[in-house]
């Protein structure tokens, strides 16, 4: 098959998205398709719009040899790789990441509203940008050939906000990897690794430590980006992870951390609380104090052996390769 991967990050550039995009693209040549990419690159620097029709004109030739397009984005890459798909006759597949216009609502408001409240709440605020975004948005899901989810939980937001049809979506779950380290911590370091945005609710968890460390000066929020494989090098001399964001779909800090059997300490606002309920432990990301009392508990020798042997009982491993062939079974029913 001849196999073509639009996304808006790909690596050198850092996310979790672009090493999603590279393994997938790396996965399906070795099961022998022809498999091309295309991402934003000088589109970086162009305004919304001009952005979109640019990447438009630029995705065509590579979009008319193509079997299939695999599109790993809703609205920056999505808009105009599903407008060239319909108008070229190409079965163009999203698989949704997590949600942009709920993403830029909050950064424009400051206002921390949960994703799972957020299009039952706020619609009636939108800005006249926002709105013309959340059409788009609801036009792009229901012309593609399909709408891959990685979580039950944001297929049913969707669908109830965008007026999908169900029969039109599918499930994928993330990679979930098998365990590749147990090292001890080298400090009390808790890897807190995001973007600065509103909805990643750094302030919050900067609260938490500064009162924390009051009493447990040990304790180390480590909130820098690092390239992916610097990165896991801090993450396996660790001694937890911390993420408490307003939402959640299925967060790659929260699966590597797994893999290295880091105990970690996870929004409830998650997407895949289900699957990995028994692994971590959970907290109300608007609940400073639950947030502190999670942290003040792993700072205890009982509460962090505990934490240890939850995440190291998970076992439950989903390849890239089966990621790769149930893309393209979902290719072969269209």
């Amino acid at each position: 098959m001849k196999i073509l991967i639009t996304t808006g990050i790909y690596p050198p550039k850092i996310g979790g998205p672009a090493q999603y995009a590279k393994n997938l693209k790396e996965t399906f040549e070795k099961m022998g398709h022809i498999t091309g990419i295309k991402t934003f690159t000088i589109e970086d620097n162009l305004p919304s719009g001009a952005r979109h029709l640019f990447f438009f004109f630029k995705i065509i030739p590579a979009l008319l040899f193509a079997d299939v397009v695999f599109i790993l984005d809703v609205f920056s890459v999505g808009l105009p790789t599903v407008l060239a798909c319909k108008i070229f006759g190409k079965k163009g597949i999203i698989r949704t990441g997590g949600d942009f216009l709920w993403e830029q609502y909050i950064e424009r408001t400051k206002r921390k509203i949960l994703l799972r409240n957020f299009y039952q709440t706020e619609k009636q605020n939108f800005s006249f940008k926002e709105r013309i975004i959340f059409r788009l948005i609801k036009w792009t899901l229901n012309n593609a050939s399909k709408v891959i989810f990685s979580t039950d939980w944001q297929r049913n937001i969707f669908i109830k906000a965008y007026k999908l049809h169900p029969e039109k979506t599918e499930i994928v779950e993330n990679y979930y990897g098998s365990k590749q380290s147990d090292n001890g911590f080298e400090s009390k370091t808790f890897i807190a690794s995001t973007r600065n945005l509103v909805w990643k609710n750094l302030d919050t968890l900067k609260g938490v430590f500064g009162n924390v460390g009051v009493k447990h000066p040990e304790a180390i929020l480590f909130t820098d980006n690092l390239p992916y494989g610097q990165f896991m090098d801090n993450m396996n001399k660790s001694y937890a992870v911390a993420l408490v964001s307003l939402g959640d779909i299925s967060p790659n800090m929260i699966l590597d951390s797994i893999r290295c059997n880091k105990p970690f300490i996870c929004t409830k606002e998650v997407g895949i609380y289900e699957r990995i309920k028994d692994a971590g432990v959970f907290v109300d990301p608007l609940n400073e104090r639950e947030i502190g009392a999670a942290v003040l508990n792993l700072l205890t020798d009982e509460g962090y052996e505990k934490a240890k042997e939850r995440v190291k009982s998970f076992n439950f491993v989903h390849t890239w390769d089966q990621i790769a062939k149930e893309f393209i079974k979902i290719y072969q029913k269209l």
